[in-house]
């Protein structure tokens, strides 16, 4: 684990690493805004290939060949990696190296020629409507935590927060007047996204019980704070959320990530376009939003093999 995650980002060495990798690395925190998942999974692939480097006498990866490359990338598909994985090494390996040409140390990239496999996009899971809607129910008491969990429960989905933008939210981001919360995504983009109906009267009913005013001051406190008034961290929203589906008799595989696929997927399916759907949600390419497009199809395929008269019938 790179020693930045637990220094909240002001270093970025780690024994074993050369000054090359660590450069990256911080243009990747500080210029890119990857998430935190990202760069581990990116410091695993080139921690890989820096030990590879180094076992066939080549550590300087400004001298690295494309046919070195080439070498290592047989070694990695002889491991039997999955597409998906084998494509994120080599957007590692691409990404570093256009960095390196960047920034003046190489004068052509070795991976030029090389094209990143065509990985086929993963439907996500999603909750129905109705999912969701057992789940609510199972939140109905007036307990401070049930006020809680279901003011978190009604935002993500109203709103298709990624988890880490929820757990941040202060009480100055949200306005329940005006039904809009403000919110920093991925690269410390800011985008504002409507809240909805439903959600707006949970979260009032959330901040009169803990004696929140609806217009809170210029620096407000956490709004959804866990132990010690700091805020709720992404795993405790996790495991109130596993326990919550549980309790309704959910048994779908269910993470917080699954509520903002189904915001999107419902939206979709209701008839918003696309563009609204991935301002939204912060995507910086629609080809990321597009996904939904494809979970919308199967929706509606399913309803047309379900309810069409001339469907075949399974004996």
């Amino acid at each position: 684990m790179l020693e930045w995650f637990a220094t909240g980002g002001t270093a970025v060495t780690e024994k074993g690493l050369d000054d090359w990798i660590d450069r990256y690395f911080h243009h990747l925190i500080v210029e890119k805004g990857l998430s935190r998942n990202t760069l581990d999974a990116y410091s695993r692939d080139l921690r890989e290939f820096s030990s590879f480097l180094e076992k066939h006498g080549d550590p300087d990866p400004l001298s690295v060949s494309s046919d070195k490359i080439m070498l290592y990338l047989k070694m990695l598909r002889g491991e039997k990696l999955s597409a998906r994985s084998l494509a994120r090494n080599i957007s590692a390996l691409k990404g570093f190296y256009k960095f390196l040409l960047r920034e003046g140390s190489l004068e052509e990239t070795p991976l030029r020629h090389l094209r990143t496999p065509r990985v086929t996009p993963r439907l996500p899971e999603i909750l129905t409507r109705e999912d969701f809607e057992q789940i609510i129910r199972e939140v109905k008491g007036e307990k401070p935590a049930d006020l809680r969990d279901r003011a978190m429960l009604e935002l993500l989905y109203a709103t298709g927060l990624r988890v880490s933008e929820l757990v941040h939210l202060s009480v100055r981001d949200v306005d329940l007047n005006v039904g809009y919360l403000r919110t920093k995504g991925k690269g410390s983009k800011e985008r504002i996204v409507p809240i909805g109906g439903a959600a707006v009267r949970a979260l009032k009913d959330y901040l009169r019980t803990f004696g929140r005013a609806s217009t809170p001051r210029a620096q407000g406190p956490a709004l959804f704070p866990g132990r010690g008034g700091r805020e709720i961290t992404r795993q405790g929203f996790w495991k109130i959320l596993r326990r919550r589906a549980a309790g309704a008799g959910i048994r779908k595989k269910i993470s917080p990530h699954t509520l903002r696929h189904s915001f999107a997927t419902h939206l979709l399916e209701g008839g918003a376009d696309l563009r609204s759907v991935q301002s939204m949600l912060g995507h910086a390419d629609i080809a990321t939003t597009q996904i939904y497009t494809h979970v919308s199809r199967e929706h509606l395929k399913n309803l047309h093999r379900k309810y069409h008269p001339r469907e075949f019938k399974s004996a």
